[in-house]
């Protein structure tokens, strides 16, 4: 065993706690909470891996990292040759250490985690990759394998583009990534705070793919400058849709068009990639300084959009969400995190009605207690209105964090390419393969809004597939009819 020590002294290793920012110092910056284990904290805690013969935990990682082989690296102190390990499988490790559910993947089948805490494999999984940055390590060079003289469409820079880009230019075809927005990385760039994913990381792993030989279009937006149709008659072999799903859904309630509420992907494009909140912005939002700020919605969008809005000065930021904290899909970190900064929790709590004055500025919500009752189609218990039980709560600020769908633009100007009533592409899970010749789709335009490593898995599965296409030319036509749920 690494290190020398016997299976009995590695399970008393206590789990090395990540070192962060104090909440009182980070609600006030943007900068990044968790501040990364230390070298002697990752041998210590990669110390604490038994070396499973059989390890569970590559089961739950959607890419399939061989996460013993480079825990047993980092032991050792080798932490240059542990990277290479993680990269046969993912390129993109700092995002994901940074930004991935490990608890629920994982790590949540780690052996020790039957007894105490799993091995920190998300921690782990970031400070190889930090390293590698950190010390220059980063020299990728351009593929090198035999080039097939496909040429493959990658539609969309978030999660599972990247990913299925990153497998396709080592399988030796030119890929090109379109982008419709004007920096690269989706959802990583717009979606997710500097303070959870600093921007920095995001363009150094992307850089990494472009050394590589992919080629970035920004401002594409297909369905628009081209059509998917367009692409295949323009010399492309093959697409992929990796768009995400990124039109947000509203509450549908009275009031919700005043001024003052916003829906999470606005505010968080507007901060995250238009830097909105520097004076001489060109797309500034709404002033928070000293107002009662609410957000509707228990997920990690919602954690993030309250948590931004302390940092630009609003007085209080509350939570409200119709079920009880224990259905919230948010990590625990991010509820942990949101709490320790000054964020009130309001559950099994509805949103009736905004209340506007005589300007239409927002002025409070009018909500409703709930309770909760059978379980529904997602397996949570559905929350019920309590009758008589409406108040109203005084905000000047409201971020709707509900969920996303997808953007219409590709059904619209594609039509053979079939799509479930919720807009998303019907697409088989396996091979990604689409109802149109040639075309393939991952990520939330099929599943609809889940993980960057799910999206980062299903960009893989999409290359392989892809790649078994290019080279065989069989297509096995994938059923039109929709699935029975998102």
């Amino acid at each position: 065993m690494a290190g020398g020590m016997e299976k009995k002294d590695r399970m008393k290793i206590p789990r090395q706690k990540m070192p962060e920012q104090e909440p009182d110092m980070r609600r006030e910056n943007f900068h990044e909470v968790n501040l990364g284990l230390t070298a002697e904290m990752a041998k210590l805690e990669a110390l604490r891996c038994l070396q499973c013969p059989k390890p569970k935990c590559v089961d739950g990682c959607p890419v399939g990292i061989q996460i013993s082989d480079f825990i047993g690296l980092v032991a050792e102190g080798k932490f240059d040759e542990a990277v290479k390990v993680v990269k046969r499988d993912n390129l993109l490790p700092a995002i994901c250490g940074r930004v991935c559910p490990q608890e629920e993947q994982c790590e949540v089948l780690c052996v020790l985690a039957k007894r105490g805490e799993p091995v920190a494999i998300g921690n782990l999984e970031r400070f190889v990759a930090d390293f590698e940055r950190d010390y220059g390590l980063m020299k990728t060079e351009r593929s090198k394998v035999k080039k097939t003289g496909k040429k493959v469409a990658v539609v969309g820079s978030g999660p599972a583009g990247l990913a299925c880009a990153s497998d396709l230019i080592r399988m030796g075809h030119d890929v090109t990534v379109f982008e419709a927005l004007h920096s690269l990385g989706g959802v990583l760039v717009y979606g997710i705070p500097e303070f959870r994913l600093p921007k920095e990381i995001v363009h150094a792993e992307i850089d990494q793919l472009r050394k590589m030989g992919v080629e970035f279009r920004t401002n594409a937006v297909i369905g628009r400058t081209d059509t998917v149709d367009e692409l295949l008659a323009n010399g492309y072999d093959a697409v992929f849709l990796g768009v995400g799903a990124g039109a947000p859904r509203f509450l549908d309630v009275p009031g919700e068009n005043l001024i003052g509420v916003y829906s999470a992907n606005e505010f968080l494009t507007r901060v995250n990639l238009m830097r909105a909140y520097l004076p001489d912005s060109e797309t500034p939002v709404f002033d928070c300084r000293g107002k009662e700020a609410v957000v509707f919605g228990g997920g990690n969008t919602a954690m993030d959009a309250v948590r931004t809005s302390l940092r630009l000065g609003a007085k209080s930021g509350r939570i409200i969400y119709r079920r009880s904290e224990k259905e919230m899909p948010a990590r625990k970190e991010e509820i942990h995190h949101a709490k320790e900064e000054g964020v009130k929790f309001l559950m099994l709590t509805n949103p009736v009605e905004f209340l506007g004055d005589e300007n239409g500025w927002l002025v409070g919500v009018r909500v409703q207690k709930m309770e909760l009752g059978e379980p529904d189609a997602s397996g949570r218990r559905r929350p019920v209105p309590m009758k008589g039980s409406e108040y109203v709560i005084l905000c000047q600020m409201a971020i709707v964090a509900i969920g996303n769908s997808p953007n219409p633009i590709i059904q619209k100007t594609t039509p053979d390419i079939v799509h479930t009533k919720w807009g998303t592409v019907v697409a088989d899970d396996r091979t990604g393969r689409t109802t149109k010749r040639g075309v393939f789709a991952g990520g939330d335009i099929v599943t609809g809004g889940a993980t960057v490593i799910l999206a980062l898995g299903a960009g893989r599965r999409g290359a392989k597939s892809i790649d078994e296409f290019l080279r065989t030319g069989e297509w096995e036509e994938q059923t039109k009819e929709e699935p029975a749920a998102t």
